[in-house]
C-alpha cells in the first residue's frame, strides 16, 4: 500500500495540530445553542420512521447501537459541531412536543432527503424548515438573544440534483439548475440572517463523483471526475453568494466550509482524525445493498438481509452509498474545525 505524498501528509498533520490547539481553548461567544437546517448530512432523527432509511438496522450500529434516525453508523456533522462547542446535539424538531425541557439545546430542523426545493413528497424542504423556526420565534419559544448568541448550521448535500435527474433533468442543462439552487439557497441564508442569526456556518457540497454511488463504476478505485464538475460549479457559485452576503454587512455573518477539499484530503491521505493511516480503501462503503435495487438496510419479505456489512466501520470513510461513517465525519470535521473556531472567535 503506497503512502500519501509527503506534502499531502504534512498538510494533513498541520490541520490536526491546529485543530488540537483549538480544542484546548476556552469557549465563549456563539456557543449557547445550535440551530440546524438541511438534509441527511445533519439530520439526527427527523426523517419519518415510516419511510425506513436511517431507522433500519444496521444504521446506528456504532452509536448508540441501534437505529436512531441518523444516516450513518454513529455520530455525524451536527453532533461533532455541538461537541466542539461543548454542547449537547440540538433537539430534532419532530421531538419538540415530547421534550420541551430540551429546547435550550437548540433545534435541528434538518431532514434526510430534503433540499432547497421539494425533493420527496412529505419532507420539509429548507424553506419549510425555516418557516417552522420562525413560528418558534413568533410564539416566543426563543428570544432575540437566543438567536443572536447561537451558532447556525446549514447543509445541502445534493438532493436537489438527485431529484432533478430523477425527474428527467438533462445534464446539458445542469448548470442552469445549479444557478437556481444557489439562488434559492442564498435567499434562505439571507432570511435566516434577517431572523437575527449572527453566525451561520454553511457547508459546501462534497465531491459528488467520489461518493460510492459513483465510484462503484470504477470498482471503488477512483472518483468519477465528470460527476465532480457540477459540485465544483455549485461551490464556486456558493462562494460568490456567501461573499456577497458577507459584504452586505459590517461584520461577516457567514462561514463557508470547504467540504469538497476536506473530503478530498481524507480520501487522498487515507488518514483518520488522529493522522493514522486508517482508511485502506477510502472509496468503498461499509454497508451496501446487494444488487442495484437494494440499499443498506434492505431485507426481503422474510427479513433476510439484502445488503453486505463490513466488519469495521471505522476503517471506512463512507457508510453507505452517499453518507460518511462516524469515523469519516470525525475526520472531515477535524479538517474544518479550525476555520469554525476562527469564525466564532474561540
Amino acid at each position: 500500500m503506497s503512502m500519501p505524498k509527503p506534502s499531502s501528509f504534512i498538510v494533513f498533520l498541520a490541520f490536526l495540530l491546529v485543530a488540537g490547539c483549538v480544542g484546548a481553548r476556552k469557549l465563549h461567544g456563539f456557543n449557547s445553542k445550535v440551530f440546524v437546517f438541511g438534509d441527511s448530512y445533519a439530520d439526527t432523527g427527523n426523517f419519518p420512521k415510516a419511510m425506513g432509511g436511517s431507522w433500519t438496522v444496521p444504521y446506528g450500529i456504532t452509536h448508540p447501537g441501534k437505529p436512531d434516525g441518523r444516516f450513518t453508523d454513529g455520530l455525524l456533522l451536527t453532533d461533532y459541531l455541538a461537541k466542539f462547542l461543548r454542547l449537547h446535539s440540538p433537539l430534532p424538531s419532530t421531538r419538540i412536543d415530547r421534550a420541551p425541557n430540551e429546547l435550550r439545546r437548540g433545534i435541528n430542523f434538518a431532514v434526510g432527503g430534503s433540499g432547497v426545493f421539494p425533493t420527496i413528497p412529505g419532507l420539509l424542504n429548507m424553506t419549510n424548515q425555516i418557516d417552522t423556526f420562525e413560528q418558534l420565534l413568533s410564539n416566543s419559544t426563543y428570544t432575540r438573544n437566543d438567536v443572536e448568541s447561537a451558532t447556525f448550521l446549514v447543509t445541502l448535500a445534493g438532493n436537489d440534483y438527485t431529484a432533478y435527474i430523477r425527474n428527467g433533468g438533462s445534464m446539458s442543462n445542469i448548470t442552469d439548475f445549479i444557478r437556481s439552487v444557489i439562488n434559492q439557497l442564498a435567499k434562505n441564508l439571507k432570511r435566516i440572517q434577517q431572523l437575527g442569526a449572527r453566525k451561520i456556518v454553511v457547508a459546501g457540497i462534497q465531491p459528488l463523483g467520489c461518493l460510492p454511488t459513483q465510484t462503484i463504476s470504477t470498482g471503488y478505485t477512483s472518483c468519477v471526475e465528470t460527476s465532480n464538475l457540477p459540485a465544483q460549479f455549485h461551490n464556486l457559485l456558493l462562494r460568490q453568494a456567501v461573499d456577497e452576503l458577507n459584504n452586505s454587512t459590517s461584520s461577516p455573518s457567514f462561514l463557508l466550509l470547504d467540504f469538497y477539499q476536506a473530503f478530498q484530503t481524507a480520501i487522498t491521505t487515507r488518514r483518520d482524525y488522529q493522522g493514522n493511516l486508517r482508511f485502506t480503501n477510502p472509496l468503498a462503503p461499509c454497508c451496501i445493498g446487494i444488487g442495484s435495487e437494494n440499499n443498506c438496510g434492505s431485507v426481503d419479505a422474510n427479513g433476510t438481509k439484502l445488503y453486505t456489512l463490513c466488519s469495521d466501520p471505522s476503517a471506512h470513510i463512507f457508510w453507505d452509498g452517499v453518507h460518511p461513517t462516524q469515523a469519516g465525519w470525525r475526520t472531515v470535521f477535524t479538517l474544518v474545525q479550525a476555520n469554525i473556531a476562527q469564525f466564532l472567535g474561540l
